[in-house]
């Protein structure tokens, strides 16, 4: 029996949301060590804004939104883009990348009880198996002393903790509100709106702006893959997962990534991979698979 359509895209969304997005934290780290947060993430997003804008006009689809959309676009680009990703990467700077990223991966418990609190709806026992697994694995991972190295670790971990919660929120928020029907569109207003804002935060700030042609080729290399791959291929597929799939499927990547990031760091920055954390990257997946095999709830679907 043939594949459906829907059936492989649903698929390759997985596949960049959990491989694709487990490499930004690497990508960024090596960017956010010579260039200011701020501004990474906002030429990150007003340029993969502009992108999904062209690819949109060139599928021919209805750019015109309501002011209703275009306020939560607002909404949804703060919560991901500009605090949930903005902040993260200033969080960089005292933080590893696979540390960061096993923060992240607390995503699916804050959205379980965010759902739990906002829409009053049942936790099922395979998504709570799911949930405790996944703490458990990251406790074997956060608890190596090793990767906490001194006292602006602490503050960046709060900080990045802080931003797990506001994308949470958001990932709940996406799910049920009137937002552009296709997620291109969508996508494109999000990261548009999150990049002014970024710029207006970077100046506020005062971060030293400098010119590409003044970085190094690590850094260059670095921000095109995060605004190809990162911004337009996973954040797409992201909000096209928010559509298409339930919000805790989606935010089952917050497993993944941190495997990712850590296979990444070990390979690029040779970072040392311990028995510890093999054991707990296997508790993290068993945890993604409790999650994903629970009884599928009906969502909303996305239109064209």
């Amino acid at each position: 029996m043939s594949i459906s359509r829907k059936t492989i895209l649903i698929i390759s969304a997985f596949f960049a949301i959990y491989v694709i997005w487990g490499s930004t934290y690497l990508l960024n780290k090596i960017a956010v060590t010579e260039i200011p947060p701020f501004f990474v993430a906002a030429i990150r997003f007003l340029i993969a804004g502009a992108i999904i804008f062209v690819i949109a006009k060139f599928m021919k689809l209805r750019l015109s939104i309501s002011k209703k959309q275009f306020i939560n676009c607002t909404i949804a680009g703060f919560l991901f883009l500009v605090y949930g990703n903005g902040v993260f990467i200033w969080a960089l700077k005292y933080l590893d990348s696979g540390f960061a990223a096993l923060e992240a991966s607390t995503q699916p418990l804050f959205v379980l009880l965010l759902m739990r609190l906002i829409d009053g709806k049942k936790m099922q026992l395979k998504s709570l198996i799911g949930v405790a697994l996944g703490l458990i694995g990251m406790y074997l991972l956060v608890s190596q002393k090793e990767l906490i190295t001194n006292d602006e670790t602490l503050l960046g971990m709060f900080m990045a903790f802080t931003c797990v919660l506001s994308w949470s929120y958001a990932s709940v928020f996406v799910a049920k509100a009137d937002l552009p029907s296709n997620f291109f569109v969508s996508t494109a207003y999000q990261m548009s709106i999150a990049g002014v804002l970024l710029i207006l935060i970077s100046l506020l700030l005062n971060e030293n702006w400098v010119s590409p042609t003044n970085w190094s080729q690590n850094a260059q290399g670095a921000l095109i893959l995060l605004i190809v791959f990162g911004g337009v291929i996973a954040f797409t597929a992201f909000n096209y997962l928010l559509k298409m799939v339930s919000t805790e499927k989606a935010s089952t990547s917050a497993y993944v990534n941190p495997i990712v990031a850590i296979i990444l760091g070990w390979y690029v920055l040779d970072e040392v991979i311990t028995t510890r954390t093999i054991v707990a990257a296997c508790i993290l997946l068993t945890g993604v698979f409790f999650i994903t095999s629970r009884k599928r709830i009906k969502t909303k679907t996305i239109g064209s």
